[in-house]
């Protein structure tokens, strides 16, 4: 049995309560993959809407080596916020993401990210655009397959010259990563990954080069 996780203070305990609860949102049966060690924790997840990587870190007073996928909903559940500490529960089979996931080192800041306020105001646009263009369909054309084209095309867009799809952008607001519009955040280049940083964690993507950048479209009914 894995020994419980000891947070270096409560609130750190509550952060991560709050980060598996928005994953558990959007995927009921959603993995996460724990990695741990020197002081530090690192909770990878997947939410399926937006087919990207989240990451939220936590320091710790244990220094043991941990790297494990479990269950999100049984980790939340073993979480004591008043405690400070967390169960960590019966190890279960990794999706495919698990196993992929970006480098820990070789990081270097990508130019021309727009502030917190103007990634927000990139995603109420969006949102904005989705819902316009779907009240114009003739109720013939409002399909499932036609709303989800008009999703695809606008999330995967790149924020001005970065590469960085806006369904990245997206998640972070939607996952608490970009909870205002004075938030510091930065965008960082690794290999094939991009990972958009905030104080409250991560999403990192994974591209086809950094130039010229292709991305896989992914299914996004509704932007709201």
């Amino acid at each position: 049995m894995t020994p419980p996780l000891h947070f270096a203070d409560a609130r750190e305990a509550a952060d991560l309560a709050a980060f598996l609860a928005r994953l558990i949102h959007y995927d009921r049966a959603a993995a996460v993959r724990l990695q741990a060690g020197g002081g530090a924790l690192a909770v990878f997840g997947r939410p399926p809407s937006f087919e990207v990587l989240a990451i939220r870190t936590a320091a710790l007073l244990d220094d043991a080596p941990l790297d494990v996928t479990v269950s999100a909903g049984q980790l939340l559940d073993g979480i004591e916020e008043s405690a400070g500490k967390a169960i960590v529960p019966a190890p279960v089979t990794g999706p495919p993401w698990a196993g992929v996931l970006p480098p820990r080192g070789g990081w270097h800041e990508v130019p021309g990210l727009p502030d917190a306020a103007g990634l927000r105001g990139a995603v109420a646009a969006a949102v904005a655009e989705f819902r316009e263009r779907d009240a114009r369909l003739p109720a013939e054309h409002r399909t499932r397959a036609e709303r989800d084209r008009i999703g695809r095309e606008i999330w995967s867009r790149t924020v001005g010259s970065t590469g960085l799809p806006l369904r990245a952008v997206h998640a972070a607001q939607s996952l608490g990563f970009l909870p205002s519009h004075d938030v510091p955040v930065a965008l960082l280049g690794a290999g094939s990954w991009l990972r958009l940083r905030t104080p409250y964690g991560s999403i990192a993507v994974r591209v086809r080069g950094l130039g010229g950048l292709t991305v896989t479209p992914v299914r996004h009914a509704d932007p709201g």
